[in-house]
């Protein structure tokens, strides 16, 4: 059983629904759909409590004037987080919630406690290059795309979303250079890295992204004693269009964040 919300944070109305009990894990979907976690939510909320957000524009939550940025939907988040008083939370996003977790923990250290991060890139050309084109072409294809979702089971669950609108922003967002490298590196938050083996993400990147978070540096030695204290994992028999919904991804969060009764660290 859920509980839905709205909150009215950082001029923003927005949506989150809460789900389980125990230590707050801020969960925070994918592009277009605030549904793209499927049952792993779920999952995830037998051993947590979980608020699933929609991001601005998305699902329930109303558009407004402003753009569509990681960065200012990062401090969404950390509005939401002081609003719900949580003081510090475990934060989990996919793909373009994945960006804006990240820069929730890069812009608003204080209120994030573990960070996971679900197919994330860290500079734009992470991406393989064709990812990269079809995000150049993504806001002069809304026209297009926005019709077709709004007939799909995916419109007809939100109703009230303006789907060309939603692919023009999010285009006008994907199509922006970025390279956040510096930031990933001066990280404080504890951080999981899962992507897929066949991924929108090029396996050098993942690499390069473990390797700004001090992972893939030497042996662990013997008695594991010389490990980072972030992890990576890489599922096998997954795309960037699978991972969200696929069983093994709550295991491996579990096994990261661990029993919601310890304490936060």
């Amino acid at each position: 059983m859920s509980i839905e919300h709205f909150a009215d944070v950082d001029g923003q109305h927005l949506f989150y629904s809460v789900h389980g009990a125990g230590k707050p894990l801020m969960l925070l979907h994918g592009g277009i759909d605030p549904d793209s976690f499927g049952s792993n939510l779920a999952e995830l909320a037998k051993g947590r409590q979980v608020i699933a957000v929609h991001l601005q524009a998305h699902g329930r939550t109303p558009d407004t004037d402003r753009p569509l940025r990681s960065e200012t939907m990062g401090d969404d988040i950390a509005a939401l987080i002081g609003h719900l008083n949580l003081g510090k939370a475990d934060v989990m996003g996919y793909s373009l919630g994945a960006s804006v977790a990240l820069q929730t923990a890069i812009r608003h250290p204080d209120v994030i406690d573990r960070l996971v991060l679900v197919s994330a890139a860290m500079r734009q050309d992470g991406f393989y290059p064709e990812g990269v084109a079809a995000f150049k072409q993504l806001e002069a294809n809304a026209a297009t795309l926005g019709p077709g979702v709004k007939a799909s089971p995916l419109g007809k669950a939100y109703p009230d979303v303006d789907w060309t609108n939603l692919f023009r922003k999010v285009g006008d967002l994907t199509k922006r250079p970025f390279d956040w490298s510096a930031d990933v590196a001066r990280l404080r938050a504890r951080t999981l890295l899962v992507f897929a083996d066949a991924d929108t993400i090029r396996p050098e990147h993942m690499v390069e992204f473990w390797k700004a978070l001090g992972g893939g540096q030497r042996d662990a030695g013997i008695d594991g004693s010389l490990r980072p204290a972030n992890e990576l994992a890489i599922v096998p028999n997954t795309t960037h269009y699978t991972l969200a919904v696929d069983p093994m991804l709550p295991e491996i969060v579990d096994r990261f964040l661990g029993p919601a009764s310890k304490a936060a660290g």
